[in-house]
Parts: structure tokens; sequence; C-alpha cells
């Protein structure tokens, strides 16, 4: 990954952090490595088993705690530029121990009415024994700091449209590579070239065609493609300091002329039209006020009424951000209202199995009008 942002940037996350704490109630938060982290302080440090955190008080100065044999990693991240306090810790110390006085340096004192934030990446084995010292309730900060986790700032913004035109590059090329006697794993191979030599890391690669097409959660074979089939190539990396992309289209196999060849030209050519009209309405409805679960009931009912909806079987999106997927998740059951700075893909899909799939997807940043798409390759059929 690239360097870091100013370190000005992550201080102003840090304040923000404290004031909501004191907002919402909570005593601090624990956050361990992870994406969070890495939004808080640049560090993308990995301790494997060993705990490292990060923690934030509500007031006073945070301590990030970690093992010693790591403390050479702190350099690659905003920490030294900082206002935080730096302990590291050896094999036989207690980290947890360590990370519940720093929450409270003049002595943590259980009690059940107090609130603590917890990291989303924060395992088991340290998240216990954390709670057994705190003697309080714990919460999962990225629900009850969404404002702080969940609404991207604008220097994220602009990482995501880097990224989002990184791979609409990768796009651009694809339909190139669609040629038959091919196999899934050639172009594959070919995609994975051109996403390194527009982002640092592949995160993954889907080239599924037809039957394979109908996975949503295939990756690619030996499968050889055939002139007039439909596939779906869906990709992403990660981007700068670590922000990613994912991006979905469906092609044919020679083009889009060749579809006419293909003996299900025309129940592909009707399929399609649903779905490309379901990712529409649901971009089209997308602004501040809406629910996440209603954007998914918009691209669902489309599908439904058109006889689809028992093929439509995934949800309708997901954040992105410094992890592929994140909060707002875009399905039933999330009433998440959505805000300005939110930043999420919809990807509305249908899959027939033994026969073909389709999916389309943008990652889309919600404005204060509505909201801005972040890919630009076209959605019709290639």
């Amino acid at each position: 990954m690239s360097d870091v942002f100013p370190s000005r940037v992550y201080e102003s996350r840090i304040q923000r952090a404290q004031h909501l704490c004191t907002e919402h109630g909570l005593e601090g938060l624990i956050i361990p490595a992870g994406a969070q982290l890495a939004y808080l302080t640049g560090s993308w440090i990995s301790t494997h088993e060993r705990l490292a955190a990060l923690i934030i008080p509500a007031a006073g100065t945070p301590t990030f705690i970690l093992p010693a044999v790591d403390r050479g990693d702190v350099a690659k991240s905003a920490i030294p530029e900082l206002d935080i306090t730096v302990v590291g810790w050896v094999d036989g110390d207690n980290p947890h121990a360590l990370a519940v006085q720093a929450l409270s340096p003049t002595g943590y004192h259980k009690d059940p009415t107090k609130v603590v934030g917890v990291g989303a990446d924060l395992t088991a084995d340290h998240l216990l024994p954390i709670q057994e010292l705190l003697g309080c309730r714990t919460v999962v900060a990225t629900t009850v700091l969404a404002e702080l986790f969940v609404r991207k700032d604008q220097a994220e913004i602009e990482q995501l449209r880097l990224a989002g035109a990184a791979i609409d590059r990768v796009h651009a090329q694809v339909p190139q590579l669609l040629r038959p006697g091919r196999t899934e794993r050639e172009v594959a191979e070919d995609i994975e070239k051109l996403i390194l030599a527009e982002h640092t890391a592949v995160d993954f690669i889907i080239v599924g065609s037809m039957e394979n097409g109908a996975n949503p959660h295939h990756d690619f074979s030996d499968r050889q493609l055939v002139s007039g089939e439909m596939v779906v190539v869906d990709i992403g990396g990660t981007f700068g300091p670590g922000y990613h992309s994912d991006c979905t289209r469906t092609y044919i196999v020679g083009g889009p002329a060749s579809l006419d060849t293909h003996v299900l030209a025309a129940e592909m050519n009707s399929m399609y039209e649903v779905l490309l009209s379901a990712q529409e309405q649901a971009v089209a409805a997308v602004k501040p006020g809406m629910k996440a679960c209603e954007i998914d009931r918009i691209a669902r009912d489309v599908i439904t009424q058109a006889g689809y909806g028992d093929y439509f079987i995934h949800r309708t999106g997901h954040g992105i951000g410094l992890s592929t997927h994140e909060e707002p998740f875009i399905m039933a059951g999330n009433e998440l209202v959505l805000e300005s700075g939110m930043a999420f893909s919809v990807e509305p899909g249908i899959y027939i199995p033994e026969k073909f799939g389709a999916r389309i997807e943008d990652i889309v940043v919600v404005t204060d009008t509505g909201c801005e798409r972040l890919n630009a390759q076209p959605r019709t059929l290639q």
C-alpha cells in the first residue's frame, strides 16, 4: 500500500471519535488491528494472535498497545506523528490488563452501567478477557458510531473514486479477452495482470460463463468460452492506502452482435433487460433518508414482478472502504438510514441454475441530494 494520509487527517478522526464517545455515552473505544485501526491511524499492522489495539478514552490521550516484537511496524503508520502513547508488551505480560488500564489510567472500577465500544475485528480470545476485566457493557463500535465508521470523509471518497476509475480501466479491456476457445482461467490470468497494473493488490476475480455465471461466488474454471455466451466478470483490487474497488459487468463472448447466434439469445436478452432496470431504479432511489432495506426492496421488486424473484439470491449491496464488505449492507431487515458519505455497492443479480446468470454492480456514494456512481463503464451487454 502507498503512503498514509497526512497526519492531520487521522488526528481529526481520533478527535471526532472522542467527541462521539461523549455524545453516545461511551467510556471509550478499543480498536484492534484491522480496517478500523487503519482508518484511525494508517496502521495495517499484523500481529497474528498477539493483541495490538488503539485505546481511545472519551477524554485524554489515546494509547496504542502492541507486542514489542512488532514495534518496528509503527513507523509505517501515522502513529509517530500523532499524540498517541505507544506501549509495548512482551510475552508473559497481560495485554488485556494494559488495554483496560489505558482506557482509565486512574483505575477502572467495574460498573455495569458503563459502556465501552469495541472494534469489529476484536476476536473472542481478546474480547472475553477484556470484558471480564472491564466489568461493564461492551457494544460494537461500528454500530454505535456509524457516523464515524460508516460515513466516509472527503479523503476516503476521493480514494474510492480513484479505485473506481482504476477498476473501470480494467473492465474496459475485458471484452477483448473474451474470445471463443479461451478458458475462464486464461481470462482470469490476464485480468490479474491488468488489476495489478492499476492497484497494489488483487482482491478477487470472478469469470463465470453460462452455467458458471449462475453461481454468484464462482471464481473461474477451465471451461472454454463459446461465441454468444453470457459471462459474468466481477473483479476488485486494493488501491492506495487500502481502499477497495469492486465492479461487475456481464459480457457476451465475441461482443453483443454474437448474442443473436446463441440458442438462448431471446431468454438472455429478456432477463438482462429486467436486471438492468432493477439496478437503474435502485441506484436512482439512493439518497439521504432512505433505508438500506428500501433500496434492496426496490431492486428486488423489479426482478420479482418480472418472474425472476426466486433467482435473485443475495443482498443488493454492501458497504466498501478499507474493507471490501462492511456496513451499510443493502438488504432486507437493515433499517439503517442512509446518510451523505455512505459508500456501498448496488449489485442485483439473476441466476438461473444450469443455464446462465448475470449481475451489474456499481459503487455509489450518497450525496446531499442523491448519489454519485463511482463506476462509469457501460452497463449494457458488451
